[in-house]
Parts: C-alpha cells; sequence; structure tokens
C-alpha cells in the first residue's frame, strides 16, 4: 500500500501527550503544515510543545476547541471526545477526521507486515504481550504495539521489512476513529460498560469495538462465554473465507480452543477438527493461572495460530512471558496469607475476574467509581470474601453494595483518602485474615482520589506489605 500525499497540507493534530507528539512529528517529516492544538497549557504541555516547535510545528496550547484556520485535515489523539467542539467544526467545514491508529494504517508501506489486533473491556494489554511472546517463540519479528504504549505511526514508518507481523492493542477510542483498518486477524476479548461518558452509551461503545473485525481476512475471535463479542462478529463485514473462532475456559467445540483436564487445546486449526484437538499448552504454563488470564492465553494462542504459529511456539511463549506489573502480581506470603496486588482492576468487570481467581480473600477497594454499581459484583462474590477494606472516594457505594449483598462480612470503612491509607489498610486487611486467605488489591474504581495512577497505587499497596513484612521478622 501506498501512504497518502501529504506534504504541503494543513494538518491540525489535536492533543500532545503519547500519540499526538509522534503524529505531529510523522506529518512535519512528510511535509504536512502542521499545528497541534491542546487544551491545557502547563510545564509538561510547554515541554512536549518545544521540539516540536524546532521542527517548524505550530503549536497552540490553551485553546483545544478552535479550529485553525485552513485546515484541510484533522488528526486526533485518543481522549479527545467526538462531541468535542474541534470535531463539530471539522464536520461542518467538511474536514475529515482521522485517529492516530487510522494515519499509522495509511502511512504503511507497500511490504507493510499484517496485524493481529486485541480489543476489550479488559485484559488487552496482557493479551497482546504474550500474543508477542508467542510470536517471538515461533523466530517471527514482531513487537507489541498500539494502545500498549508504542506508538503505531512510529512503527509503521520504520523501513519495509523490519517487522513480519505486529501485535497490536487498540482502544475503543482509537477505534471509533480508524474506519480503514483492516487486521489479518483480531479478537474482542470481553465487553462490560466502560468509558460510557466518552461514547455515550453502550450500543455505541460494543459498535467501537466491533470496528476491529471489518475486514478481517483470516480469523474473528470471540470469547464463547460472552455472547456480545460473538454478535459482533456476526455483524462485521469480513473477507471471503474468514472464520469465527471461539475461545472457552471449557471443552472446545469445532473451531474453538478450550481447556481439557487442564490442557490448553486447538480444534480450531486442525485439520480434522469434527474429532482432532492439537494439545498447545498446560494451565501451569500460564503466569498467573487465574481463569481470567487462562482466557487471554486462549485468545492469543487463536490469534497465534491464525497466523500458523507452531503449537510449541504456543507453549514456549506463554511459558517466557510475565505479566506487567499490578496485575494479579504475587507481593509477598506473610504468615500463611498472600497478598496480591491487581490494581489495574479499575473497573467492576477486571475486578470480578480477580475475585474469581482467588478462594477466601479479604478485599481492599475502593476509589473514584467513575458511575459504576457495585451489587452484581458483589452479589457474585460475596461467597468468596472474608472481609473488606474500604478507601477512597466513593468507597460508600461499596460499602452499601456489600450491606445489601454480603451483610456478614465484615467491613472495615477507612474515612481518609491521603495516600497513607494504604498503609492502614493492609494493616486492617491482615488483622482480617486467616491462614490460607489472600489479601487482594482489586479496588473496582479508578485511582486518581488518592494516587497519581493505578501504578502508584499498586507500589503503594507494595510498599505497605513489604512493611509488614519486615515487622512480622
Amino acid at each position: 500500500m501506498t501512504g497518502p500525499d501529504l506534504a504541503g497540507q494543513h494538518v491540525t493534530v489535536a492533543g500532545l501527550g503519547v500519540s499526538g507528539v509522534p503524529a505531529a512529528r510523522a506529518l512535519a517529516g512528510l511535509g504536512a503544515v502542521v499545528t497541534v492544538v491542546n487544551g491545557s497549557d502547563g510545564e509538561r504541555e510547554r515541554a512536549q510543545a518545544a521540539p516540536l516547535e524546532e521542527l517548524g510545528v505550530t503549536v497552540r496550547l490553551g485553546d483545544g476547541d478552535t479550529l485553525p484556520e485552513g485546515t484541510e485535515l484533522v488528526v486526533t489523539t485518543p481522549g479527545w471526545k467526538p462531541t468535542s467542539p474541534l470535531f463539530q467544526a471539522a464536520e461542518a467545514a467538511g474536514v475529515p477526521v482521522w485517529g492516530d491508529v487510522e494515519l499509522a494504517w495509511r502511512l504503511r508501506g507497500p511490504d507493510a507486515p499484517p496485524w493481529l489486533a486485541v480489543t476489550g473491556t479488559n485484559g488487552k494489554t496482557t493479551t497482546v504481550r504474550m500474543l508477542a511472546a508467542i510470536l517471538e517463540a515461533e523466530g517471527l519479528r514482531t513487537a507489541a504495539v498500539g494502545n500498549i504504549g508504542v506508538p503505531l505511526v512510529d512503527v509503521v514508518l520504520e523501513p519495509d521489512g523490519t517487522y513480519d507481523v505486529l501485535a497490536v492493542e487498540l482502544s475503543s477510542y482509537q477505534l471509533h476513529w480508524a474506519p480503514s483498518v483492516r487486521a489479518h486477524s483480531a479478537t474482542v476479548l470481553n465487553l462490560a460498560p466502560d468509558h460510557l461518558d466518552w461514547h455515550g452509551s453502550m450500543e455505541a461503545y460494543a459498535a467501537d469495538k466491533g470496528r476491529i473485525y471489518e475486514g478481517n481476512t483470516v480469523a474473528c475471535v470471540y470469547n464463547v462465554a460472552d455472547q456480545a463479542t460473538e454478535d459482533l462478529v456476526r455483524e462485521a463485514d469480513v473477507e471471503e473465507g474468514c472464520r469465527a473462532i471461539g475461545f472457552t475456559l471449557g471443552t472446545p467445540g469445532p473451531s474453538q480452543l478450550g481447556v481439557v483436564e487442564g490442557i490448553l487445546v486447538d480444534r480450531a486449526f486442525v485439520e480434522n477438527r469434527q474429532q482432532h484437538a492439537q494439545e498447545l499448552a498446560e494451565i501451569s504454563d500460564v503466569t498467573p493461572p487465574a481463569p481470567h488470564n487462562i482466557a487471554n492465553a486462549l485468545a492469543a494462542a487463536a490469534l497465534a495460530r491464525a497466523f500458523g504459529v507452531r503449537p510449541q511456539s504456543v507453549r514456549d511463549g506463554l511459558r517466557a512471558f510475565h505479566p506487567d506489573a499490578h496485575r494479579i502480581e504475587h507481593v509477598a506470603d506473610i504468615a500463611g496469607v498472600a497478598y496480591v496486588d491487581d490494581s489495574k482492576a479499575t473497573n467492576t468487570h477486571a475486578t470480578e475476574a480477580s475475585l474469581a481467581a482467588y478462594e477466601h480473600i479479604v478485599w481492599i477497594a475502593g476509589g473514584l467509581a467513575k458511575g459504576a454499581t457495585f451489587d452484581d459484583l458483589v452479589r457474585k462474590s460475596a461467597n468468596r470474601l472474608r472481609g473488606a477494606v474500604l478507601i477512597g472516594a466513593d468507597r460508600a457505594l461499596i460499602r452499601e453494595a456489600l450491606a445489601r449483598h454480603a451483610p456478614d462480612v465484615p467491613v472495615v470503612d477507612l474515612d481518609r483518602t491521603d495516600t497513607g491509607a494504604m498503609s492502614e489498610a493492609v494493616r486492617e486487611a491482615a488483622r482480617l485474615a486467616r491462614p490460607g486467605d489472600t489479601v487482594l488489591l482489586a479496588p473496582a474504581c479508578a485511582s486518581m482520589d488518592m494516587y497519581l495512577n493505578y501504578n502508584k497505587r499498586g507500589e503503594a499497596f507494595a510498599d505497605a506489605v513489604r512493611t509488614l513484612t519486615a515487622q512480622e521478622q
């Protein structure tokens, strides 16, 4: 494919940050006349603007609403809502809007590597990194890119032949502005209400996620346990011969991957899928072997098998993979109690999966609820809870759900939102826990009421656990 000729075109980039800076830099390198607009004007933004201005890019801070005169194309970063005044002005002027992923897709060279694409409410980053590890075990040149933090624009501008295939994480924000993307194979891991303030409705959110299946050539991989993902496959306009491939934690049917007696097996990419199954790996090859992480592994394996990867490479890749920090991360064992950091569980769907991984739990939860409700989560998990310690601005919502659906579970409500609350939360959780229990940080909420991000929250938990460890010695 030959990319668009952007030389001399007046392009407005909406937003700086991880995606906007590479997009502006790439566009300037292609000879476009680039203006970056950004609503905030602080020290960080000025630092990002300085190197762009040296390239001849105009950076307009403090005004993200006004469309610069003469704009012929807008390239947006993921966080900007579709209802932003800038986009309304672009629509009124007949100016197209591309996301950073759409720009990357259109800039690919004629021998560009195919994309194996992953989206979903939860598990995207883990699955993409698992997929990259499997592809590397096969000896393929690959990279985990996209929403994972490696800008696609930078990757596609590398010389043709650098990669054989890309493992691409795509958010719903990115997919909304990426109508042209056509993956080799793709998966929607799961769907649960999230980012509805951005999308406007669950239907719009699901539709944006479903864009990832459009034009797939080999496989649309869906979650058998999540009917909505299969529905998106049915609605997708794919290439002739593209197959629907399911993954399940149960025994797989034909054209599915699943689990049989502790073995991950493939009944999709085998010669006689009606009667045969190919062993891929053991559950013990997956770290951690929590149910939702096994599902991630099956999805990654399905995409890799769609690309022709051998079974032994699936096993070797999964063995080599280790999850990022703050994703069901075992911190320590103290007096027979396990302490686990899943600070990345920032919504109820992720937290439900986390709670399902352990039998007896003292749950540390709370933060910014972002409009979430907790009744279903507590109802489904009540029989696993030994106790709960609540922190953060919206902890009352979780306390009330516990009172309704788990009235016998002891609850400690910490009436403080300073960062030192985590140390007290860990001490209270240790008091409630018995040998064999798991103290689990799975907040079901965002962190910004107390911490810069979920990473800082998880670090605070780990520090508190290490302090507890030292006190026990």
